[in-house]
């Protein structure tokens, strides 16, 4: 798949020496969904802004469709659109004016059908005439994400989009960038919600004071570094693990109603067998077996902490 967006060894220093991105490379693909996890100050925001020429780099490229940003910044810019963290909107002003007007800004000709599209596409036509203060918090960023799609930009940055919305909102704009990926639009996420990566992501990128840590399909990352656990249910509870048993370093569960065994999906051999076998020479009679795999915070957690492999 063609690279829409490519990041060779990005870097950002103030004048008190911190640095906030140390030599980023990174390639985005056209049509993907890429999701940026890390922890507050990793460098997340910094990496947008620079990409969508708010923030100068100090050092490194950054094209957008094969336009440098510093050099071609014009062609760059209207290529990106961007849902930032804050809610900056004109409080007094209908939501129609405020879609429209961000198309304009942009250059391109004035086009109602268009914006009464992406009006729809994000349940906002019966609030076009409404103030923005007249709106709830999740129907503020559904304005800010029409803002960015006025003019039609093939990628979309969200920078914590559903920061302060509910479950319900959440799930439903989730859907909207399903939607969004569907119809061609490239799409980068940050977020602090690692659901939110593990529902809707292709790849994850991990990013720690200023470094990307990696970048990963989020099939294969939970794969390659998740562990999986198989809980085996018995018909009597018992209060300790059978020393016969103890080669399979399992754990009590709660009541002593389960043992639970924890192995490498990718090993050669699990150990399942054995222990099972081994289960029922130890006298216990199992009640069901139950499967859990590591979640991607788990996944996320390890990596920031540094003890992945």
């Amino acid at each position: 798949m063609t690279a829409i967006l490519s990041i060779k060894d990005l870097r950002k220093s103030y004048a008190d020496g911190f640095e906030a991105l140390k030599g980023v490379s990174l390639d985005i693909r056209e049509g993907e969904i890429l999701a940026l996890l890390g922890p507050n100050g990793a460098g997340k925001t910094t990496l947008i802004s620079t990409i969508c020429g708010i923030t100068t780099p100090t050092s490194g490229t950054v094209t957008v469709g094969g336009h440098d940003i510093q050099s071609e910044y014009r062609a760059a810019r209207s290529m990106i659109g961007l849902v930032p963290q804050e809610i900056a909107l004109e409080p007094f002003e209908k939501v129609w004016n405020t879609v429209r007007f961000s198309r304009g800004l942009f250059g391109h000709r004035m086009d109602n059908a268009k914006i009464e599209q992406i009006l729809r596409k994000l349940s906002l036509w019966d609030k076009r005439k409404n103030a923005i203060k007249e709106l709830s918090g999740g129907m503020k960023r559904r304005v800010l994400i029409a803002k960015a799609l006025a003019h039609e930009p093939r990628i979309l940055f969200l920078d914590e989009p559903t920061a302060g919305v509910d479950v319900e909102l959440r799930k439903d704009m989730w859907e909207i960038v399903e939607e969004l990926k569907q119809s061609g639009v490239t799409i980068i996420l940050t977020t602090h919600y690692i659901e939110e990566a593990e529902a809707i992501a292709d790849r994850v990128g991990v990013i720690n004071k200023g470094e990307l840590l990696l970048v990963q399909d989020k099939d294969r990352l939970m794969a390659q570094m998740g562990q999986k656990q198989i809980e085996v249910m018995l018909t009597k509870p018992v209060t300790a693990i059978p020393k016969s048993l103890s080669q399979h370093n399992l754990e009590l569960g709660e009541g002593g109603e389960s043992l639970v065994y924890t192995y490498d999906t990718q090993a050669e051999r699990t150990g399942i067998t054995k222990l099972l076998n081994d289960v029922a020479e130890a006298g216990l009679v199992l009640r069901d077996v139950r499967t859990r795999q590591s979640s991607l915070e788990e996944i996320f957690v390890t990596l920031v902490s540094g003890d992945a492999t």
